[in-house]
C-alpha cells in the first residue's frame, strides 16, 4: 500500500486526537506517522520536533483570534469589550482540547525542557502582541510597556483559569476576564 503524504493540518489533527487517547506525554509521532500511514519524514516536513504540534495548536487559537478581529461590530465596542471579546475568541479555538491543551503546557514546562521554557516565554509576548494588535491597542512608549505587562498578566491569569475550571460557564470566565480588564491602572491605559 503507497504511503500518503499528509498535510500539516491533517498530521496536526491526527496527533490531537491520539492524544486525546493516550495523553500528550505519551504521544509519539511514530504512532502519528503509522496512524496516517506515512513515514516520519513525511511529519518532519511540516514539524521539526513534537512542540512545534503545540505550536501550531496555538497558531489555531491565534486564527480564532483573527477571525473575531475581522467582525464588524467588533470595531464598535470599547477597548475593554474588544480586548474580552478577542481573548474569548483565542480560548474557544482549543476549547475542543482544552484538557489537552494543559498538558501541552506541562509538557513544555518540564525541567529537561528549558529550551521549550523559553520559546514558551516568547509565545506569550507574542501572543499578546496579536491581542494588542487585534484590539486596534495604538498607546506608545511607557504607556505601551504598561499596557503590555498588565495585559500580559491578565492573559496568563485568565488562561491558568480557563485551563483550570473547565466546568465552568463562558459567562463566569468572562466576569472574571472583565474585572481584571476594568479594574486598576489597566481600566486608565485603556480608557486613553
Amino acid at each position: 500500500m503507497p504511503r500518503s503524504t499528509p498535510t500539516a493540518n491533517k498530521i496536526l489533527d491526527t496527533a490531537l486526537d491520539l492524544a486525546e487517547t493516550c495523553g500528550w506525554e505519551r504521544l509519539y509521532l511514530h504512532d502519528v506517522a503509522e496512524a496516517l500511514n506515512c513515514d516520519l519524514a513525511a511529519i518532519a516536513r511540516h514539524y521539526r520536533q513534537k512542540d512545534d504540534l503545540v505550536e501550531a495548536w496555538l497558531d489555531r487559537a491565534d486564527q480564532a483570534l483573527f477571525e473575531r478581529a475581522k467582525s464588524v461590530d467588533l470595531a464598535a465596542l470599547n477597548a475593554s469589550k474588544r480586548l474580552e471579546e478577542l481573548l474569548m475568541a483565542w480560548l474557544a479555538g482549543m476549547a475542543a482540547h482544552r484538557a489537552l491543551t494543559g498538558q501541552m503546557l506541562l509538557y513544555k514546562l518540564e525541567l529537561g525542557h528549558i529550551h521549550l521554557q523559553a520559546g514558551a516565554l516568547l509565545r506569550i509576548s507574542r501572543t499578546v502582541q496579536w491581542w494588542r494588535e487585534a484590539a486596534r491597542r495604538q498607546n506608545l512608549h511607557l504607556s505601551r510597556v504598561a499596557e503590555e505587562s498588565l495585559l500580559s498578566v491578565v492573559f496568563l491569569r485568565t488562561f491558568t483559569h480557563w485551563l483550570r475550571h473547565s466546568g465552568e460557564s463562558d459567562a463566569d470566565l468572562r466576569a472574571l476576564l472583565r474585572r481584571q480588564l476594568r479594574g486598576g491602572p489597566l481600566n486608565w491605559l485603556l480608557r486613553r
